[in-house]
């Protein structure tokens, strides 16, 4: 047990298997431990490297073995497949992380804190939220129809609509047709409470970091892209630079090529689809502004529109936002625009 340097864990929920191998590579350690036996397993050990899948829990199990003094990365879980052996099983997964984490070009994913991962929870519970106040909406509008009733797009249409066409009698509407209406109208009400108290808690938290104060001094940054791209990042130091921060995103073009011939197609759209698409909302509104603007970075922004068009120029101001973002939080400066 003292000759262990390397441990490939596979992560499950109650039951976790172990594959250990010393400094030339001998298979050294097969066990399978339970969720309460792993810590105390792990305290009587000397620090090793220890490789796991990036998952659900992940994150907490790399800031537990950490503490106890271990070597710990997480590893995205398809560049783990590939070393596999055989058939899938937990010792053939595990044995397969071990093998991962010991390669010298492995990426890592770098461990998130628990204040990052409870304002990325924020996030989360908030994209739901307006998923389901989108989809009520809709259904709304649905039932309206059915009743002869039109209401123009945006929630608000709807927020305001409702109110009137319970006091106007003339509508031909039933009571029980008034009755789940009203029902739907108090259930957006509550999410609309519940999504504005959750923004409250962003801006709180957005005023406490002086990370979240920087990247909203980008063009086509606010509240939602600063904070999500604080809770998800963790070090920024773990990319080396702006493109390679922009490709973890998704942002850099898809490439298939072979024979020496170069082929280029559209944006990966690999990594974090949420930070993907806030940038490309934000970027969407630089672009609207930039034509009637005449500083360095709307010029060029408004020929590639010219060129290419309104999307592609989306995406290249994305991607340069993200680049930027990369740099303020490298160089941990604040972002001066160029005349």
């Amino acid at each position: 047990m003292k000759n262990i340097s390397t441990i490939g864990i596979d992560l499950a929920k109650n039951v976790f298997q172990l594959h250990g191998v010393d400094s030339a590579g001998k298979v050294v350690l097969k066990k399978r431990l339970t969720r309460r036996n792993i810590l105390p397993y792990f305290a009587n050990l000397k620090p090793c490297l220890i490789g796991i899948e990036a998952c659900c829990g992940s994150h907490f199990w790399a800031r537990e073995l950490e503490q106890l003094g271990h070597d710990v990365h997480q590893m995205p879980p398809q560049y783990v497949k590939a070393y596999v052996k055989t058939n899938k099983n937990d010792a053939n997964d595990a044995e397969a992380v071990c093998e991962a984490v010991s390669r010298p070009n492995m990426r890592f994913v770098p461990t998130k804190s628990k204040e990052q991962l409870s304002l990325q929870a924020l996030h989360r519970i908030r994209e739901r939220l307006v998923r389901n106040r989108t989809s009520l909406c809709n259904q709304i509008r649905g039932l309206l129809l059915e009743s002869g009733i039109s209401v123009s797009q945006g929630i608000s249409k709807i927020r305001n609509m409702l109110p009137i066409l319970f006091e106007d009698l003339s509508n031909q509407l039933t009571i029980i047709e008034r009755n789940y209406l009203s029902d739907l109208y108090t259930e957006l009400v509550d999410l609309d409470g519940k999504i504005i108290n959750i923004e409250k808690q962003l801006q709180n938290l957005s005023r406490l970091s002086t990370e979240c104060q920087k990247l909203q001094n980008i063009p086509g940054i606010g509240l939602l892209t600063a904070t999500a791209l604080v809770s998800a990042i963790g070090d920024v130091h773990t990319f080396k630079n702006g493109r390679q921060f922009a490709a973890w995103i998704g942002l850099t073009p898809r490439q298939h090529s072979s024979g020496g011939k170069d082929r280029l197609m559209g944006i990966s759209k690999r990594g974090n689809s949420y930070l993907r698409k806030l940038l490309i909302h934000g970027a969407r509104s630089v672009v609207y502004r930039c034509r009637n603007k005449d500083d360095q970075r709307s010029k060029w922004l408004a020929a590639v529109e010219n060129r290419r068009g309104t999307m592609k120029a989306t995406v290249a101001q994305a991607n340069k936002t993200a680049r930027i973002i990369w740099a303020v939080l490298k160089k941990n400066e604040v972002y001066c625009q160029v005349a």
